[in-house]
């Protein structure tokens, strides 16, 4: 059964929600800790959070919205967004995040990256795997890599990532529906894989496809905050239970 994880992305301590990942194209919907707060008021577990501005400036920046939502709430926090240093990831920890998305230090840097796999452990690291045209995009989808995706997968998953966050950028944020076909790709190179996909959920019925389709896991955020996913009905048909 699928794992549903609500997503809060935050720019100067607000909710927002970015089309294809276009700081211009940004509607506000009110603060991150409203919004997780009504998240586990409803019986949700597990949060995905986005640091944009952290993204968009190489380091956290919203550490403080993490801490508020750890501390005043019991969800499973992953937290993404900057994470360029040891100091980025200690902080983020420190924050309360259960668990960080780590995607472009793992392109630019992949011997930083294996040493926080090896001393944080698969379980509190989650491989950040941001796509446009096939290619992994980096630095909060500024920047296309030369990296294609399966391979930069298998290269990881080898080394013993066991989670990835897989976002179809062309699809984040226009609710025109997942890239199913992108991610049973993965799903079949890599069965064992506790794949996460996202971007262009705008509906149940999108992740009733997504489920029917073996994808582990799915994150979710415009279509909540536009009113086109109940998430009272959605909880009553499936388990929300953290990784």
């Amino acid at each position: 059964m699928i794992e549903l994880i609500p997503a809060i992305d935050i720019i100067d301590g607000q909710c927002v929600r970015l089309t294809k990942g276009n700081y211009d194209q940004k509607t506000v919907y009110g603060h991150p800790l409203e919004m997780a707060l009504e998240f586990e008021r409803i019986g949700y577990k597990r949060l995905h959070m986005v640091d944009l501005d952290g993204a968009k400036s190489k380091h956290i920046v919203n550490s403080q919205v993490l801490s508020r939502v750890t501390t005043e709430t019991r969800l499973t926090v992953d937290f993404g967004g900057g994470i360029k240093t040891d100091e980025d990831i200690e902080k983020a920890f420190e924050a309360g995040a259960s668990m960080v998305t780590v995607g472009s230090i793992a392109v630019t840097q992949p011997d930083l990256f294996l040493g926080w796999l090896e001393k944080y452990g698969a379980d509190r690291m989650i491989l950040g795997a941001d796509v446009r045209n096939g290619k992994i995009s980096i630095n909060g989808w500024k920047e296309d890599s030369t990296e294609d995706l399966l391979p930069f997968l298998k290269k990881y998953i080898e080394a013993g990532v066991k989670t990835v966050l897989c976002t179809e950028i062309s699809k984040d944020g226009t609710l025109a529906g997942p890239a199913i076909g992108l991610y049973q790709q993965v799903m079949e190179a890599y069965p064992d894989l506790h794949l996460i996909a996202s971007g262009g959920v705008s509906s149940i019925d999108d992740i009733k496809a997504l489920d029917k389709a073996g994808i582990p896991a799915v994150v979710f955020g415009k279509a909540i905050y536009e009113g086109r996913i109940d998430l009272n009905a959605l909880i009553k048909m499936y388990s929300c239970t953290p990784v």
